[in-house]
């Protein structure tokens, strides 16, 4: 299965929400991190206040290669945010997320209802 996003901003709540689905390669791993850069500047609130949804449950197993790129995506301070919620299934690919995601203020979730409350609580 290709890979395959939708990223969308909600300014009022600064809220990114990102679904994301398939088999990602490094030339759609720097796609999505464009995409996801150009919609970070519709934000209205400071650097790094943000919290972001990512919906990964249609997301299949990665190579370790792509594993590694992701975490280079997530671990860039510049575009971090204060929180980032993982809708995510019962899967290997938890376990790679939580790989990736090490060193975020993350939590993952199997409801996107729980992930957004978590987001919206601080």
């Amino acid at each position: 299965m290709d890979a395959s996003f939708l990223i969308s901003v909600d300014a009022e709540q600064s809220l990114v929400r990102i679904r994301m689905s398939g088999f990602f390669s490094p030339k759609d791993i720097a796609r999505f991190t464009a995409e996801r850069d150009a919609a970070h500047l519709q934000l209205r609130c400071g650097p790094n206040q943000h919290v972001t949804l990512v919906d990964i449950r249609g997301m299949q197993i990665q190579l370790q290669g792509s594993v590694a790129e992701f975490q280079k995506v997530l671990s860039n301070p510049r575009t971090a945010g204060k929180r980032i919620g993982f809708v995510v299934a019962q899967s290997l690919a938890r376990h790679q997320l939580r790989r990736a995601a090490d060193g975020r203020v993350a939590e993952f979730f199997t409801s996107e209802d729980e992930a957004l409350r978590w987001l919206t609580s601080a």
